[in-house]
């Protein structure tokens, strides 16, 4: 899922259309050519960076020290404003309500937003570990270069903000609907590969990338999410967004699909998005909060777990608490529980650079 997002201004759309202008022309000479390889920094060039052992798990060195026990708990809430006071005092309402330390903000941008910018400022100043959503563009635009002006401010200014985040970038590729952007797992993993070698170029090394398939894409072979798999040596964090649907499919069964993919590889995991969307029969909503708690305690690999509140209307649902005492009570439980009170990394001495 995604919130819905404030309206562009005119001159964003223009640039917006001649890169799909561009990208669309190039995706056609892409089908008779060979896609052109990313090419790498010059030797000596690009920073070192450590791997880290955490139990079994073993990181790139990327991002984020891992939590030592338990999770990190966080959430994305839609704001009633779109500022970064507003989304600051939404999460801290979120917080309040569940009685919860909520160390780990999330915040959605478009493909051409600038960012970091003053919403993660204002998270970073209230001490949080920030997860960065980061839509798409046209997979085969990216691999043909279209956007590397763009990919390399980003990873400027996310170098210049100082601080580990995750970076989630194009988050559920496998969703049918992306598939026109999408392409292909071979023009997806292509992009990645692109983005994050121009990261590394910059040196922008604070960013753990996050690679997040839908569950459904592990559910239903069909959608063979693990084909979008850009590689061990990619990916800094694995990741899913798991939800019941009006049906209330179990937690358990969802995730397990995924988790015998994780499994496979020796990176920390983070739900990225779950929530109880719809109302279900009494005590429903509650019974799959509790049910994710109890798996996710049961699977350590999985590191940090962020809840989707928001209520919609088109389409129709609400993963709110807001007149749900039972479900409420189910979540106010979790962040009881000190499993899910991991507290954040420490803030590197010099903290966040001035924007």
């Amino acid at each position: 899922m995604a919130p819905a997002r404030e309206g562009a201004a005119t001159m964003k759309r223009f640039h917006r259309a001649v890169a799909l202008l561009l990208g669309s022309a190039l995706a056609v000479t892409a089908c008779s050519e060979p896609a052109p390889d990313f090419v790498p920094p010059p030797a000596g060039t690009a920073p070192t960076v450590s791997p880290r052992a955490t139990d079994d798990l073993t990181t790139t060195g990327r991002g984020p020290e891992l939590p030592a026990k338990g999770v990190w708990l966080g959430a994305w809430v839609k704001p009633d404003w779109q500022t970064p006071k507003g989304r600051v005092e939404a999460l801290t309402a979120f917080a309040d309500q569940t009685r919860g330390k909520m160390p780990l903000a999330h915040m959605f941008h478009e493909w051409e937003d600038d960012f970091p910018g003053p919403t993660e400022y204002a998270f970073q100043a209230t001490g949080k570990l920030q997860m960065i959503s980061w839509s798409g563009a046209d997979t085969r635009s990216i691999r043909d270069g279209v956007y590397d002006q763009l990919i390399r401010q980003r990873a400027e200014k996310i170098k210049q903000f100082g601080v580990p985040l995750l970076l989630r970038w194009r988050w559920e590729m496998d969703r049918p609907n992306l598939a026109q952007s999408v392409h292909s797992p071979e023009d997806y993993v292509a992009a990645w590969k692109r983005i994050r070698g121009i990261f590394t170029e910059v040196g922008a090394t604070n960013a753990a990338f996050v690679w997040c398939p839908h569950v459904q894409g592990f559910v239903d072979p069909s959608r063979n999410a693990a084909a979008y798999y850009p590689g061990d040596d990619q990916v800094d964090w694995l990741c899913t967004d798991v939800y019941p649907g009006k049906e209330f499919e179990g937690f358990a069964p969802q995730m397990d699909t995924f988790m015998a993919f994780a499994a496979q590889h020796p990176r920390p995991v983070v739900i990225g998005e779950f929530g109880v969307t719809y109302p279900g029969a009494p005590g429903q909503r509650g019974a799959w909060l509790r049910e994710a708690g109890d798996y996710i305690k049961r699977h350590p690999q999985i590191k940090a777990v962020v809840y989707f509140a928001a209520k919609q209307t088109k389409p129709a649902y609400d993963s709110t608490f807001n007149g749900d005492p039972e479900g409420l009570a189910a979540f106010q439980e979790l962040t009881a529980d000190p499993w899910f009170s991991a507290p954040p990394p420490p803030t590197p001495a010099h903290g966040p650079r001035a924007q």
